[in-house]
């Protein structure tokens, strides 16, 4: 009797380790139809996750987000001597690939005055869910310098013609009540050090050549030119000016979509750039300002533009060994990846291995087939969301970095209606937010992968083309599997890193999934 109830007790246990969520509040989950849910969030309830701790020596942990409402679902089970499935992956850390820099969003102007539209309780648990040990922890976070089409104006911080020394540089309401308040409030929150970059639209009026802020201009003159000297001024001050404030910028990108300027009547903020126009100005303008000024130390991003400018726009800047040596990365934006394939950016990293690259800019909703600028509970927009993401971990790409990190019903404020998705919601009226799976598909990133941690070869394969996956090593020794299954059927497959024991995992159909392992 006393060994049958020990078997009793075991079989239990297994039950237990393998249903059990560790997750400190769960999901309040919302149905906004055929199959789309949303977690909602108030003054008084937001789900929460626990911190990351080691699994147990033989036990692993799984986390699971589904198309039937799992959202970063926690269990255990225990590691088996034997594999279950025909499909055995070997995690090979002796093979290393890139390290990763981060995973975040953009503190635009849209973004912050949603979050200050909410009541004090309920805007902590909005930073708390993104920023916090309890949320997905994001360590990135991109500002644009002045405003952008995600704003309530038009405005630059010199709107004064003529100032080329600029006299009159100002930061403004914008960065003072609303940005710079909401940065304070994440830093306080985060654990981990938030990387932040800063990212220009456009220049002020006076200094471009068609004398708007949209539409198709340029700087007026060539680089090494007076009005290329005061817009690498313009840089020094907004680093100088955020710093005042305790908020120390660690990177910049030349322009945010240097193409969309030479576009005739572009309806918002752009300012138009070359290869050879931004790599002249690095080598001869900015670079040296930044020096000079005792911030040589930011990283400069060039492009920050879809990869279909590439190989070719890094091959352009880095013939200068000048713009070369200042040059630290390359900034990448999603939108025309359904055209463009992955392999342009292992190819750049073939050419320029010295040099990383960073995703610094995407979001859904925003293109004429999307329907809805806002769809809530989008299982699709999370998985389209997770498959970029390995996709790109998968060509070398450092870290991604959402769009506007909270928007509202409309998919704004954006004082030209250009309205789009973002994983954060907020209905102000309500006071509450929506956490979509596009929040939850980032967290299966960010939560886990952090800083430092090393992409690994994954041994083996899975047939199903509608399977995507990925695998790390962190500082801290644990292994990172996260597989993506866009397929209507489930599979098995079983995870092994010393071909001793190994991780039975079933993957349901339309879910996303991240493991984590001992060495």
């Amino acid at each position: 009797m006393k060994e049958m109830g020990r078997v009793i007790f075991s079989t239990v246990l297994v039950c237990f380790l393998q249903s059990y969520s560790a997750a400190s509040a769960p999901c309040a989950l919302k149905d906004f139809g055929e199959d789309n849910f949303a977690c909602v969030c108030n003054s008084t309830y937001c789900d929460t996750l626990d911190p990351i701790t080691p699994p147990s020596p033989g036990v692993y942990k799984l986390y699971t987000s589904s198309i039937d409402g799992q959202r970063l679902d926690q269990t255990f089970g225990n590691l088996s001597s034997k594999p279950s499935s025909k499909v055995v992956l070997k995690l090979n850390s002796n093979v290393t690939y890139q390290e990763i820099l981060g995973f975040g969003g953009a503190f635009t102007d849209a973004a912050a005055i949603n979050i200050l539209n909410l009541t004090s309780p309920t805007q902590d648990n909005l930073l708390k869910s993104y920023f916090s040990p309890q949320g997905i922890e994001y360590n990135l976070g991109r500002i644009p310098m002045a405003s952008c089409d995600f704003s309530t104006r038009l405005y630059s911080y010199d709107d004064v013609p003529g100032d080329l020394n600029l006299t009159k540089f100002s930061l403004t309401t914008e960065d003072l009540k609303l940005k710079i308040p909401i940065i304070q409030a994440a830093q306080r929150l985060c654990k981990r050090n938030i990387t932040l970059f800063g990212s220009p639209w456009s220049a002020p009026a006076w200094m471009k050549t068609n004398n708007k802020m949209t539409g198709r201009g340029s700087l007026i003159g060539q680089p090494g030119g007076k009005y290329y000297k005061a817009w690498a001024s313009y840089f020094v001050k907004f680093l100088q000016e955020y710093k005042k404030h305790g908020v120390d910028i660690w990177g910049l990108t030349g322009q945010n979509e240097p193409s969309d300027g030479n576009i005739f009547d572009f309806k918002f903020q752009a300012m138009g750039w070359s290869p050879e126009t931004q790599r002249d100005f690095i080598a001869m303008d900015l670079g040296p300002a930044l020096e000079q000024s005792g911030f040589g130390h930011v990283k400069i991003m060039i492009m920050d533009d879809t990869r279909l400018f590439l190989p070719l726009w890094a091959e352009e800047v880095f013939k200068n060994t000048d713009a070369a040596k200042f040059v630290s990365g390359i900034a990448v934006h999603w939108y025309q990846d359904f055209i463009v394939p992955s392999n342009a950016l292992t190819s750049t990293h073939e050419k320029f291995p010295d040099k990383f690259i960073l995703a610094t800019e995407a979001c859904l909703g925003s293109m004429p087939w999307d329907g809805r600028h806002v769809q809530l509970g989008s299982w699709f927009r999370g998985e389209t969301y997770a498959h970029d993401i390995i996709e790109d971990l998968n060509n070398w790409v450092t870290g991604w970095t959402d769009w506007n990190i909270a928007l509202n019903m409309e998919g704004g404020p954006n004082w030209v209606k250009n309205f789009v998705d973002s994983p954060i919601i907020v209905n102000a009226e309500k006071d509450e937010f929506y956490k979509q799976p596009m929040f939850y598909a980032l967290g299966h990133f960010s939560k886990f992968l952090v800083p430092g941690s090393q992409r690994i070869e994954i041994q083996g394969s899975i047939s199903d083309k509608e399977i995507f996956m990925v695998a790390f090593k962190r500082p801290d020794s644990l292994l990172v599997f996260i597989l993506l299954n866009k397929s209507e059927l489930s599979g098995t497959v079983s995870l092994t890193s010393t071909g001793r024991e190994f991780m039975n995992l079933y993957y349901p159909a339309h879910s996303l999934q991240t493991v984590l392992l001992r060495t």
